[in-house]
């Protein structure tokens, strides 16, 4: 069965591509799509773009032109979740599209036609991510400290798991997260953090019937500090995580 591994940027993939056995570069859609084996396991690497509309052209030529049997997301996100610190992770139990609003037709985040706001990731894919992003994190390999990239800092990195929401813009003020995190909480939606791709990636597996999966390192805030923290971030951290969590991943699949 070939997992795809999709990232938005190529900094969120890390040296997976490098790494792959017998790889095959094929371009589709104006995208290059890297088929190979990775852990064992045969995989197609895939960089989504950012964005919805990007990351769901993906995701539907992984279904319909590579056949893969799952999707699993990994790349950064904007901390909003209490106690969710940059240097953390946070995997999905599912998605939201926090620009979505047919109201007053539909409640405010429901996606039409589907009769549901929330997508749902995954379950088995989840604790596997979990189980890697966990062990990655107890051997000490994880942390950020923005004077010195290359080593963890004080604030020892935690896994938490919950809600992700996806929208088409770059959250970078204390202002709009507060606001955000706030309208969410009201309506019982806990957000742990915001991005912009994954929630369009879970509606196309959810069309396809593939199963899901996303694991994001925090990258900043979604404050006034996040267009300086994002870019140092992905340059420096972002592929480490990737490349650790998702070697860890695709090992506890082959079992």
């Amino acid at each position: 069965m070939t997992t795809a591994i999709l990232s938005a940027l190529s900094e969120e993939q890390g040296s997976l591509v490098h790494a792959l056995a017998q790889p095959e570069r094929v371009m589709h859609a104006g995208r290059a799509f890297w088929r190979g084996g990775l852990q064992g396991q045969p995989v197609v690497l895939a960089l989504s773009g950012i964005g919805k509309v990007a990351a769901a052209t993906t995701a539907t030529v992984l279904a319909e032109r590579f056949g893969v049997e799952r999707i699993v997301f990994t790349g950064v996100a904007g901390g909003l979740g209490a106690g969710v610190q940059v240097g953390d992770v946070a995997v999905a139990h599912g998605f939201l599209q926090h620009d979505m609003d047919a109201s007053p037709i539909f409640p405010r985040w429901e996606l039409p036609g589907y009769g549901m706001a929330r997508m749902p990731c995954d379950a088995g894919l989840t604790a596997m991510l979990f189980e890697a992003v966990n062990d990655y994190l107890t051997r000490g390999k994880g942390g950020f400290d923005p004077q010195n990239p290359g080593i963890g800092h004080s604030h020892a990195s935690r896994v938490h798991q919950g809600l992700i929401v996806s929208g088409d813009r770059f959250v970078s003020t204390s202002a709009e997260s507060g606001a955000l995190r706030q309208a969410l909480a009201a309506a019982g939606h806990e957000a742990l953090a915001v991005e912009m791709e994954g929630a369009a990636v879970a509606q196309v597996c959810h069309d396809y019937g593939l199963p899901f999966a996303a694991v994001r390192t925090i990258s900043d805030r979604a404050d006034d500090g996040a267009h300086v923290d994002f870019p140092h971030f992905v340059r420096h951290v972002a592929s480490r995580y990737a490349d650790h969590i998702i070697r860890e991943f695709l090992r506890l699949l082959s079992k």
